[in-house]
């Protein structure tokens, strides 16, 4: 038999051809992401995924930098993997679980994280605008220096979560459990809080400028420093809260419904108040106007006879 001649090929060859078929298969449709040797729960060097990969198993994965655009996770299972510094473009996470993972530093634009576990996930200083965390699990997640403009909390748990430094401008955390949580110096200008519980949460330093907290629960809730100006009360328990005075009372807007600690009065804002009335979500750009159709040709007039 003749002999079969391989070219002599440098060892890092190899490595780069596997990234290489990874990065292709997992680029496709129902493409399967476990691309790792036999006891090694690390997968290849894949930077970007695609397609879909609904209730897959990727817990204790290894995926820091990875970039998911426009890939459906759905039910996945991501526990406590490494996703630090990952990109999230219009991906889909709805109820998947990510309780202990670490997505640290990571940005998200238009993801949706709806209904999914992050109990104990690492999130601080991730950029987070517009993302939708709607009935998701964020018991004590770290949210720290987080960017979070205009994103979605509703009826989302976030016992004892950690929000401080946090900005949360127009951000929607009506009817969330909040229990506990810490707001520390957390920017909530227009924010809407609207029949959510956070007894025993801090929101010292924390600017509630035009925020909407309207039938709010903040029994034993710390206000201390907190900027409230234009902030709506109607309706909010504040009865037991701590480290209020007339001076932000009397800046923010209430009326008899308001329940106060004792020795405050409510404040009453004529012409009444918007969430809205200090800050705005940016809105997007318009589209571009259509281009003049060209002038039809003009038909010559004969020459005068």
């Amino acid at each position: 038999m003749g002999q079969v001649m391989t070219p002599d090929l440098p060892p890092s060859f190899g490595a780069r051809l596997i990234g290489f078929l990874a990065t292709l298969v997992l680029s496709l449709p129902g493409a399967t992401l476990a691309w790792a040797s036999p006891g090694d729960k690390e997968v290849a060097r894949v930077v970007i995924f695609g397609g879909s990969c609904a209730k897959c198993d990727l817990s204790g994965r290894k995926l820091s930098g990875a970039q998911f655009n426009g890939s459906n996770f759905a039910g996945a299972a991501l526990v406590g993997s490494d996703i630090s510094g990952a990109r999230f473009l219009g991906a889909n996470f709805a109820g998947a679980d990510l309780s202990r993972a670490d997505l640290s530093g990571s940005e998200m634009v238009g993801a949706n994280f709806a209904g999914a576990n992050l109990a104990n996930a690492h999130l601080r200083g991730i950029v987070a605008r517009g993302v939708n965390f709607a009935n998701a699990t964020l018991t004590k997640v770290d949210l720290r220096d987080t960017e979070a403009q205009g994103s979605n909390f509703i009826h989302a748990i976030l016992t004892n979560a950690q929000l401080n430094d946090a900005e949360l401008q127009g951000a929607t955390l009506s009817r969330t459990e909040a229990a506990g949580a810490s707001f520390r110096n957390a920017d909530l200008q227009g924010a809407n809080l609207s029949s959510g519980h956070f007894e025993q949460a801090v929101f010292s330093d924390a600017g509630l400028d035009g925020a909407d907290l309207t039938n709010g629960q903040f029994a034993g809730a710390d206000f201390r420093d907190a900027s409230l100006k234009r902030a709506s009360l109607y309706g909010a328990d504040l009865s037991r809260a701590k480290n209020l005075d007339q001076d932000q009372i009397d800046e923010a807007c209430a009326d008899a419904t308001t329940r106060l600690p004792p020795g405050l009065e409510p404040h009453t804002c004529r012409g009444g108040v918007s969430r809205w009335s200090v800050w705005r979500a940016p809105t997007a750009p318009s589209a571009p106007t259509a281009p003049l159709a060209p002038a039809a040709p003009r038909t010559p007039r004969p020459p005068p006879r």
